[in-house]
């Protein structure tokens, strides 16, 4: 190997490295921004009532 070719590999692992790095970080931020969301929505929901015990707790199945 010559020095061109040594100097070549070296910039192309570099440069893999840093679009690692980079999209790395770009996910980071887009799944915080997505936990963000998440919890706006629920933030969102409206309060629940207190519902009788009784309520809730069957499911038809025969419809």
């Amino acid at each position: 190997m010559d020095i061109t070719a040594i100097a070549e590999v070296a910039t192309t692992l570099s440069e893999a490295r840093t679009n690692q790095a980079v999209g790395i970080a770009v996910l980071k931020k887009a799944i915080d921004q997505n936990a963000e969301n998440a919890l706006s929505l629920i933030s969102a929901l409206p309060n629940v009532q207190n519902l009788p015990p009784h309520i809730g707790k069957n499911i038809n199945v025969v419809a």
